[in-house]
């Protein structure tokens, strides 16, 4: 997991999230935030990824924490668990006493370091794929990106650019110098859906486990360089963010709960709730190492125990997981 240069440095970044930019973090709602909400102007990710969170209970196996926000205005009770002989972290947070449209999702960040070799990055089938559609980053601030606004597309190796070329985000570090974003988008009527880097060289795989009924796309961030101001400097590079969300891009809220492209192609943005409903939202992260011969993960498929990876090549490997977790009550 990626931990930011400037992380821990005493510096005082805002918001407070950034300045221990690290791993993974529970965004809600997810994004920006920059559009306000009925008067009100959120925090970049919202309070879950900026303010604090109450002990509740632990075991030597997990932790349970909660925190309350202003507004939305609700509570989230987040566990982090492991079992005994699974290459698994578990997350569960429970969203609970809230009214209204909510958008919500995981952010965690990969560090891509040079002796792992270049990963290979792969998702479960999509039903929609586009760069980001608005302006991710701006010359004149000191950010730079590669890829054509707005540009749709069916596979991560073949991606439009701003230059009238193809880029490969299959296969990363790459396109050094820039920042880059875009969002795939699962089935909702899968069961599961997944994310993986393989570093073939290194090994090993990352995988992230999902109810795709529950976390709807995958925004990826490809953070190599292209960011000149502080507190990224251009020295935030070899960085991708596999973010599980149910969002609009990285907009927001407001964008996320008005009617928008991705809705309209039938994608969910967000999550309507009423206080009397709560909704778990789950997510599993496992690194496993993989045999010679196995390039990139192609296929999850459900066997007794856990799951079994496949690869492109053919080669296959198994996951002890509890699925379990994953269900959205």
């Amino acid at each position: 997991m990626h931990v930011a240069p400037w992380a821990g440095d005493g510096s005082r970044v805002t918001p407070p999230l950034l300045r221990a930019l690290r791993g993974d973090f529970f965004c809600l709602p997810f994004g920006g935030n920059s559009t306000p909400v009925r008067g009100k102007t959120l925090l970049p990710h919202g309070q879950t990824a900026n303010g604090n969170w109450k002990h509740v209970s632990h075991s030597p196996t997990s932790i349970t924490l909660s925190t309350a926000t202003d507004f939305p205005a609700g509570e989230v009770v987040k566990t982090v668990w492991v079992n005994p002989g699974e290459p698994c972290v578990y997350q569960r947070h429970v969203l609970s006493g809230f009214s209204g449209g909510l958008s919500f999702g995981h952010h965690a960040m990969l560090a891509f370091r040079p002796e792992y070799g270049v990963g290979r990055v792969s998702t479960s089938p999509t039903v929609r794929g586009q760069v980001f559609p608005g302006e991710f980053e701006r010359p004149a601030a000191g950010g730079y990106t590669s890829l054509k606004p707005g540009a749709m597309f069916t596979s991560l190796a073949a991606v439009p650019r701003a230059d009238g070329a193809i880029a490969d985000l299959s296969r990363y570090p790459a396109r050094e110098g820039f920042e880059d974003l875009v969002m795939v988008s699962a089935s909702q009527a899968e069961p599961l859906a997944w994310s993986a880097v393989t570093f073939p060289e290194g090994g090993f795989v990352w995988i992230g486990l999902k109810n795709p009924a529950t976390l709807a796309s995958t925004v990826l961030w490809y953070s190599n360089g292209g960011r000149h101001y502080a507190p990224w400097s251009s020295r935030h590079r070899r960085v991708l963010g596999i973010e599980e969300v149910t969002g609009n891009f990285h907009y927001g809220l407001a964008e996320s709960l008005a009617e928008n492209p991705v809705s309209r192609d039938g994608v969910a943005t967000h999550v309507k709730l009423s206080r009397r409903q709560s909704l778990s939202v789950g997510y599993i992260m496992a690194c496993v190492p993989v045999p010679v011969g196995f390039d990139e993960v192609s296929e999850v498929h459900t066997a007794a125990g856990g799951v079994v990876l496949t690869s492109r090549a053919g080669p296959t490997v198994g996951l002890r997981t509890d699925l379990s977790a994953l269900d959205s009550q």
